[in-house]
């Protein structure tokens, strides 16, 4: 039997960064939302015990430091089963070092897809346990959909009417009262230079020297900065369409002046014709302008792509939607 997951990208529509934790981690106030730019996982059962991993891009490990292997492991630990094996294999789409979570998808993946193929009955809850532990943005990878992130990004509220915070380990978005859950209706136009990097440890390093005489200390200043972005504009105009105020990404901010593509591109999308509103996708060096709808990205893109393409750019047009990691319908291969 082979099960296979999709495990789509996000892009941060906002990016606060509050303070410092006692756990040195930054606080973040954030909204992230799912692309349907997705990878694609497929699983198969082994009766050696092993965990392995075969991938299209030969210049991302498949080793014990990928989050897949790791999140594997973790899920077969957890089941205290350690003769289970699967046998991996990651269609990738979403671009490597992006800022747009495809590793952290990835596991989320792993999560839902293992879980599910060897019967381990492990519930949404302890699903989100186990992404909490391997990495901050894949409690949101598993859940998907319009999310209000707090904390290291693990702590989430829905944004949209019908979306929840629990994990879309069923396969699909979860549905509130039999509706389907409300989605932006967002045209994405994505871009990334492929030889373009951003360390996300060195982009919080730099934020802290440059903005850290400005960073709040206390709980009690956290929670207002959070009761703020719930009331602002941005989850206002989410939820009711309105005109879209500009995003904020204080990552993009100190990451622009020292990365040149960052710059180029943004100047660029700035330019894009019916564009909402432009941003960094969390440390970088992936960016994105919103538009109406899927529409007006492609006419976008259209009018852009020479001037994208001189520049070395990556392009991709996607659309927002109310999913996280989700497992397509089982098949048993002849």
């Amino acid at each position: 039997m082979t099960l296979t997951v999709e495990a789509p990208a996000k892009i941060n529509l906002h990016l606060e960064v509050l303070g410092l934790r006692p756990d040195g981690y930054h606080e973040l106030a954030m909204v992230m939302q799912s692309l349907d730019l997705a990878d694609s996982l497929s699983f198969a059962s082994t009766a050696d015990a092993a965990i392995t991993l075969e991938c299209d891009r030969p210049e991302l490990s498949t080793g014990s430091d990928n989050l897949i292997v790791k999140a594997a492991e973790m899920l077969r630990a957890r089941a205290g089963l350690p003769e289970l094996g699967a046998h991996i294999t990651l269609s990738k789409r979403i671009p490597i070092g992006a800022g747009l979570a495809g590793g952290s998808s990835d596991g989320a993946a792993t999560l839902v897809g293992l879980n599910a193929l060897w019967g381990c009955g492990f519930s949404a809850a302890d699903l989100h346990a186990m992404a909490q532990a391997l990495g901050s943005d894949m409690p949101f990878c598993l859940a998907g959909g319009t999310q209000l992130c707090f904390g290291r990004g693990e702590v989430m509220e829905p944004a949209l009417a019908g979306q929840t915070s629990g994990s879309a380990s069923a396969g699909a978005a979860s549905l509130v009262s039999g509706a389907a859950p409300a989605v932006p209706r967002f045209g994405v136009l994505l871009i990334k230079h492929p030889e373009a990097s951003v360390s996300t440890p060195w982009a919080f390093g730099r934020c802290r020297d440059l903005r850290g005489d400005f960073y709040l200390e206390t709980e009690a200043d956290f929670e207002q900065r959070r009761q703020a972005l719930r009331q602002g504009p941005l989850v206002a105009s989410l939820a009711a369409g309105g005109p879209l105020p500009a995003l904020r990404n204080d990552l993009q901010a100190v990451v622009e002046p020292e990365v040149a593509s960052v710059g180029v591109g943004l100047a660029l999308l700035r330019r894009a014709p019916a564009a909402l509103a432009v941003a960094m996708s969390g440390s970088g060096p992936s960016l994105f302008a919103l538009f109406a709808d899927a529409a007006g990205a492609e006419a976008a893109r259209s009018a852009l792509v020479g001037e994208l393409t001189t520049a070395g750019f990556e392009v991709w047009c996607c659309r927002c939607t109310a999913s996280g990691a989700s497992l397509e319908p089982t098949r048993n291969d002849p």
